[in-house]
């Protein structure tokens, strides 16, 4: 079947002739058929305020989740149950404000981050909310490094988005539902798989807290810091000093170089200097780190060298007693993490300190045979890494088949929004 026949079909003898025509005959969606019209002029938005959390006490037991701009999105689940934005009945699109992402919501949620807005059409007889969702994700970002400025007000309210027939808002209307319904058979296949890849996940974390729950008797629980040496990281500052471009430069890795779902970090955004990183805390591949501030309490594995910021402290020494893998898996443990969480929510400290990751106690089994310790812990990360393979690997399993769908989604999304825009006037032409 040709390119054009498959798109015939999938439009009803395609959408821009039968759908689009007026009574006349006339094509709706010519030039001069589409009207483009200001995101400020057809839209509502709302701050967050009335729906921020107001505390961190997250559980995957709680049924509220708690969204957060930026590229984690759900942050967790809260049982708070005042202030919640009711998106199960009205839909809205959750706009990032300052770096312009934006995510369909449909159902109930509280929100963490006030950088972001709630968008809805001021008019659904003009404008349906989910043709504004996907003609949003053709819009390239156009996000300037350092700037913080409310994307929506300053940039996002003046740009023109198409509406077709407007002539005719019947018409107008049916055109948009069939577009929607074309690019949503799309997007459902995405969100079968990716229910399938939350479901995994889920199996992937009770295995794991399964596999590394132990009896009394069973492991002798030693203090991290007895067993291996934990340093914070440093930054040289004024850090604007150091950035270079050169070849010669040294990885420099922050949290923002990290892939979410990940156990490793392989490449940076920025370099320093040679005398930077001799004020900072170089690292070769293979060694451990862990974030201290932000998104805290995460683990990764360097696969590259480089010097890592005072957000990161390094965990090394420790493969006399520990394998890296089973650290890895013990660390982004559900009790790992809530007991991170009770240390960061009780007041006394705002961050990861060294003292206080050197206090965490961890599981050595077989304390007395070093040997079959290894081989113990070899054993439990053999079956979590096929989980986390299923579900994090990019290159095979549920996460390579949702980017193919999610690129077919944006092949004929780019296709089906692709509106003729207006000819320039020419002075002086009657």
């Amino acid at each position: 079947m040709s390119h054009a026949t498959f798109l015939e079909k999938l439009l009803d003898l395609s959408a821009r002739q039968a759908v689009g025509r007026q009574e006349d005959g006339e094509v709706c969606l010519s030039g001069r058929q589409v009207e483009w019209l200001p995101l400020g002029d057809l839209t509502e938005y709302e701050q967050p305020t009335k729906y921020l959390v107001k505390t961190r006490n997250y559980s995957d037991e709680f049924s509220t989740p708690v969204l957060t701009a930026g590229k984690t999105f759900v942050l967790g689940y809260t049982d708070e149950t005042d202030g919640i934005y009711k998106a199960s009945g009205n839909p809205v699109i959750i706009f990032d404000d300052f770096t312009s992402a934006n995510k369909w919501v449909d159902f109930d949620f509280k929100a963490k981050s006030s950088a972001m807005k709630m968008v809805t059409s001021s008019d659904e007889g003009k404008l349906s909310l989910r043709y504004l969702y996907h003609w949003l994700n053709t819009l390239p970002s156009g996000l300037i490094d350092g700037d913080h400025k409310r994307q929506w007000i300053s940039n996002y309210s003046y740009k023109k988005i198409p509406i077709p027939c407007p002539e005719n808002p019947e018409k107008s209307l049916a055109i948009q539902a069939e577009i929607v319904r074309i690019l949503d058979t799309f997007t459902e296949l995405t969100a079968e798989l990716t229910a399938e890849l939350t479901a995994r996940k889920k199996q992937y974390n009770y295995y794991r807290d399964q596999l590394l729950t132990f009896e009394d008797g069973e492991v002798e629980w030693k203090p991290l810091g007895d067993v291996s040496t934990v340093q914070r990281g440093a930054s040289p500052r004024p850090i604007s000093k150091f950035i270079t471009d050169q070849a010669f430069g040294v990885p420099w890795i922050k949290i923002g170089d990290t892939v979410p779902g990940s156990k490793y970090v392989t490449h940076t955004a920025q370099k320093i200097t040679q005398e930077g990183a001799l004020r900072s805390r170089v690292l070769k591949k293979g060694a451990f780190i862990l974030s201290n501030s932000m998104s805290f309490g995460r683990p990764y594995i360097l696969g590259i060298n480089g010097a890592i910021h005072d957000g990161w402290a390094s965990i090394s020494d420790f493969s006399e007693t520990l394998d890296s893998g089973f650290l890895y898996h013990f660390l982004s443990s559900h009790k790992v993490q809530s007991y991170w969480l009770t240390k960061i929510n009780s007041g006394s400290v705002s961050n990861l300190n060294s003292e206080l990751i050197k206090s965490l106690e961890v599981p050595i089994p077989y304390p007395n045979d070093p040997k079959q310790s290894l081989a113990e812990q070899a054993r439990i990360v053999a079956i979590l890494d096929k989980f986390d393979t299923l579900t994090h690997s990019i290159s095979e399993g549920l996460p390579r088949e949702i980017e193919l769908r999610q690129k077919q989604y944006e092949y004929y999304r780019d296709l089906l929004l692709n509106f003729p825009k207006p000819e320039p006037q020419t002075e002086g032409v009657a």
